[in-house]
């Protein structure tokens, strides 16, 4: 089950393209909407709140994210917050789930400490869609956090993250690297000039930021024409083409030929666009970043060498120079295409199907190590991970995704989804109003240095 939320493309496009590795590799693989699963039509309250922020308020956006970076209390503050929705996303997993993947933070603040209290004893997996790890990504109980590169590991590991693995990027199979007749034909099907240099301007599904300002900034350097993507900010669209700058496109289909026609991708937040440019061998540079995990991102892909942070405006026309040019532009290129060297789907594939130990299964089970695979003889003599007593065989019946049936560790069936008794709700409300009386009075928390403050401490219970 994979558990996201509709706020952007990025994390949408991510579930689905995990979703269709996972049945790939004979695994049954469902999405289910955050937004659905809270109570009262909250879900799309807060997603349009978010929307609305981003397209008219971006600093208070960007101030609340500032605030949920450093504030110590907002991760434990969030997950009491979400504690009331703790049943509701029981309710939505099958009794034959196998693991859960979160690709949304909030979404890991609620499987997290379901996973910790025993209420969700199958493994969880976060895929950090961001480059850039906000503390809120952080959730006690998360099994393996998969992230896209090294330094998005460090930033997880620096906030007390468990097992971080570096398991790559992943965009559908249609984001290739084209020659210079898949250029010429993507053109030419498109009405774009042949021999101009072009440069590509996305801002995500919402057309956020400020899109018309680049556009007329890309188009007086007169080093490439802009080629605006506006998504579905029908407003942005109508504007741009008033006023006549560039190339101009609403929703895009055909977003594959589109990043083999462009020699250079302009985008102002790190998301789902980048990453298939990247794959489309298209050097990305960021300008003009959104507040908030736009910034954030900006500052990890340029560490991480898959992108260019233009932060002046005189900048900007020798950065798109350079990057259009197939020889300088080529280490990013290089860079950006060794993303997609590994297949976070095999991460997630391997914990379902109990070919990996996770961290979770050996706190319950009190098995092998974090990195110890299926078979291997477990501490103290104990049985190998996956291993089944060969008088006691356990199968699980019923299952479509399993053909033919295999065997699994018994411990997993006896505490899978059936074993997570619900809580009666005086017991609820009263674990509520405990839970908050121990956040706001700091009781056994630990303490920095000896001062008053709490630590915002992962791996421990907010």
């Amino acid at each position: 089950m994979i558990i996201y939320a509709s706020a952007g493309a990025g994390h949408d496009g991510a579930s689905r393209e995990l979703a269709h590795r996972l049945r790939e590799r004979g695994l049954l693989a469902d999405c289910v909407d955050l937004a659905d699963i809270f109570p009262w039509g909250l879900g799309r309250l807060l997603r349009g709140t978010y929307h609305g922020m981003l397209s008219r308020l971006p600093w208070i956006y960007g101030l609340l994210f500032s605030i949920g970076g450093n504030f110590s209390r907002a991760a434990p503050i969030t997950r009491t917050l979400l504690r009331p929705v703790w049943p509701r996303v029981l309710r939505a997993l099958p009794p034959n789930t196998r693991a859960v993947v979160s690709t949304y933070p909030v979404v890991s603040q609620i499987v997290g400490p379901l996973r910790r209290e025993g209420r969700l004893a199958v493994p969880v997996i976060t895929y950090l869609t961001d480059f850039a790890v906000n503390p809120i990504w952080v959730s006690p109980g998360i099994d393996v956090h998969c992230a896209a590169h090294v330094t998005t590991r460090a930033e997880a590991r620096a906030l007390g993250a468990g097992e971080v693995r570096v398991a790559g990027r992943m965009v559908s199979a249609a984001f290739r690297p084209g020659d210079e007749q898949d250029r010429r034909r993507a053109r030419e099907k498109l009405g774009l000039p042949l021999d101009a240099r072009l440069a590509l301007l996305v801002a995500g599904s919402w057309g956020v930021g400020a899109v018309a300002r680049t556009a007329a900034e890309i188009a007086a350097t007169g080093v490439a024409v802009p080629v605006v993507v506006c998504g579905r900010n029908a407003a942005l669209y109508r504007r741009l083409r008033r006023r006549g700058t560039g190339y101009v496109f609403g929703w895009v289909d055909d977003m594959p030929a589109l990043l083999r026609a462009a020699d250079v991708l302009v985008e102002n937040a790190g998301g789902l666009t980048a990453l298939e440019a990247m794959a489309c061998g298209l050097p990305v540079a960021t300008y003009r970043p959104i507040p908030g995990h736009g910034r954030a991102n900006a500052a990890t892909m340029a560490r991480a060498g898959v992108t260019t942070w233009v932060r002046r405006r005189v900048d900007l026309g020798p950065t798109l120079l350079r990057l259009a040019d197939r020889t300088s532009g080529e280490r990013q290129r290089n860079a950006g295409l060794a993303l997609f060297g590994t297949d976070p789907a095999g991460v997630v594939a391997d914990i379902a199907w109990g070919l990996t130990a996770s961290t979770g299964a050996h706190r319950l089970a009190g098995e092998a190590g974090p990195h110890q695979l299926a078979g291997e003889a477990g501490p103290a003599g104990r049985a190998p991970v996956g291993a089944v007593p060969v008088d006691d065989p356990v199968l699980l019946e019923g299952a479509p995704f399993l053909e033919p049936p295999v065997r699994i560790d018994a411990v997993e069936v006896r505490t899978g989804l059936a074993a997570a008794t619900p809580r009666r709700t005086l017991t609820r409300w009263v674990g509520l109003r405990a839970g908050m009386a121990r956040l706001w009075t700091g009781v056994g928390q630990p303490r920095r240095d000896g001062g008053t403050r709490p630590v915002n401490r992962p791996d421990r219970r907010g």
